[in-house]
């Protein structure tokens, strides 16, 4: 899932972005958790996603300061992956969402599984998933013996 985020993105709104897999901002996008301010946290994995995507000093900061930021700032602190002008925002989400779908699919659907249950994991319990993962992708007729053929053969794959 994209979000692209063209406003504000405050309380549950900057939770729901932080609940897909990466963002894209536009230039005029504003970030925040505003909860303190009201005498509450945020309520839908605001702590939980905010630390893990940004470190806990920058949530710790954000979290307890209420502090609206920039589509800049968010991008210094990897709370976003990418800030366009507004004009250009969905046509930005639109070439990642197509870029993404050029892949192998099955290879896009297990980066995401691992990554998702790896940041759960020790790190060697994370490389064992890993490995496991990438093994899977090489059986017969599978999407990584094409993407490697195709890449011998100097072709595209064909999913």
């Amino acid at each position: 899932m994209i979000a692209a985020i063209n406003g504000f993105a405050l309380g549950g709104g900057m939770e729901l972005t932080m609940g897909c897999d990466f963002r894209i901002a536009s230039s005029k996008a504003k970030f925040g958790q505003p909860e303190v301010n009201l005498g509450l946290i945020p309520g839908y994995a605001g702590t939980q996603r905010l630390s893990r995507l940004v470190g806990m000093g920058n949530a710790l900061y954000l979290l307890m300061t209420a502090e609206m930021i920039d589509a800049a700032e968010a991008l210094r602190i990897g709370l976003v992956q990418k800030v366009v002008e507004p004009e250009n925002l969905m046509e930005e989400a639109m070439k990642v969402a197509q870029n993404i779908l050029s892949k192998g699919p099955l290879a896009v659907k297990k980066v995401k599984q691992v990554v998702r249950e790896g940041m759960e994991m020790t790190l060697d319990e994370g490389s064992n998933l890993e490995a496991d993962a990438f093994g899977s992708l090489f059986g017969d007729g599978s999407e990584g013996r094409e993407g490697m053929q195709a890449f011998l053969e100097k072709r595209k794959p064909q999913w």
